[in-house]
């Protein structure tokens, strides 16, 4: 008889995770509060490793494929000028794959339809776990930065925390670049992106207090904000409209002290949620995928693969979040530049995780 797995959350980790544990030969049911693929997001890194993962779940080409392949990097400081450029050439040659772009829709719309005879049950909320448990032998919790089963398996001391910056995002229609540009400045950042479809990708970030959206003027707080900084930045800021702006506070969550508890595994945002700066929050959360179906495959038992899973996946995310908080405090320096580009170009020599 076939092992059987809920999955709670239908987002690229929990549906990651349902096809991986499917080709294994599980039975899974994935439960999804949402009923429909959200129509608009913003674009996705995926690095080598991810792409590593999407290759096991047969997507990896349908991503090539789709995707915008990042030829160039940069960071700049808002007159223009760089401050350092990342060697693309390089992480290719070390890894065997560029980073490719490609928009979170695009890539649930995949993600969906390979999860194949996996019961996908979209605008199904899990109100608890314990039924879960007791029906199934093993529960993903893939249910995100806010998630109620990390709150419930490990108590309100987990809960999501502030993270102390805000953020905008969008994109930009028929505005074609094949550069990946991140201009910092006093506190700040701009983000600029390719996207497939002809888009360009946009993101920007400041410290800021929790919670000070401003409805119907956010385009008008970016123009205040950046105003006056070179391009790409002002020739976004002048092609974007309000209806296009996402904004929301960034979340972290607290360092897990383990990644299992009983029958339930934690994985992507659930389980570490980082700050966005290195750009490897979906990519991890296909790895754990992967990791967690293969764990289970190997083991000679499920107790034994889950522990196995943790092992292998708590530390490095939690170090990987280390890392994204130490970017995102490089970033927020309003004092001695000087020292901060400084630090920024040994970080690109240093070259980013695979």
């Amino acid at each position: 008889m076939a092992d059987t797995a809920a999955v709670v959350g239908g987002g690229i980790g929990g549906l990651a995770t349902a096809i991986a544990l499917h080709r294994y030969g599980w039975r899974v049911v994935v439960y999804e509060r949402d009923a429909e693929v959200p129509a608009t997001g913003t674009a996705l890194g995926m690095w080598p490793a991810a792409l590593r993962a999407l290759d096991a779940l047969g997507v990896g080409d349908d991503v090539r494929r789709l995707g915008r392949r990042q030829r160039v990097g940069e960071f700049r400081r808002p007159d223009g000028t760089r401050i350092a450029a990342i060697d693309t050439v390089k992480l290719e040659r070390r890894t065997g794959d560029p980073v490719y772009l490609l928009s979170r829709p695009a890539l649930l719309n995949l993600l969906r339809r390979a999860v194949g005879d996996a019961a996908l049950h979209l605008g199904t909320a899990v109100r608890g776990l314990r039924p879960l448990r007791e029906k199934f032998d093993v529960v993903v919790a893939a249910d995100g930065v806010f998630s109620q089963a990390r709150e419930e398996v490990f108590g309100p001391d987990y809960r999501a925390r502030y993270a102390g910056n805000t953020a905008w995002r969008g994109f930009v229609e028929d505005l074609p670049t094949e550069t990946f540009t991140e201009t910092w400045g006093d506190g700040a950042k701009f983000g600029v992106t390719p996207q497939e479809g002809g888009r360009t990708n946009w993101y920007a970030s400041i410290p800021a207090p929790e919670g000070g959206f401003t409805p119907g003027a956010e385009l008008a707080n970016l123009r205040r904000l950046f105003d006056g900084w070179a391009d790409p930045v002002r020739t976004v800021l002048d092609a974007i409209s309000e209806p296009q702006i996402l904004r929301h506070d960034v979340y972290v969550t607290p360092r897990l002290p383990t990644f299992v508890r009983h029958n339930v595994a934690f994985i992507g945002d659930a389980a570490h949620a980082m700050r966005p700066d290195l750009g490897r929050g979906a990519c991890e959360a296909l790895i754990d995928a992967i990791t967690l179906a293969t764990c289970l495959r190997d083991a000679s038992a499920i107790p034994h693969g889950l522990h196995a899973y943790d092992r292998q996946r708590r530390r490095p995310t939690q170090r990987l979040a280390g890392m994204s908080g130490v970017a995102a405090g490089l970033s927020r320096i309003r004092h001695a530049l000087w020292l901060r580009d400084a630090l920024l170009r040994a970080s690109v020599l240093a070259g980013p995780p695979g």
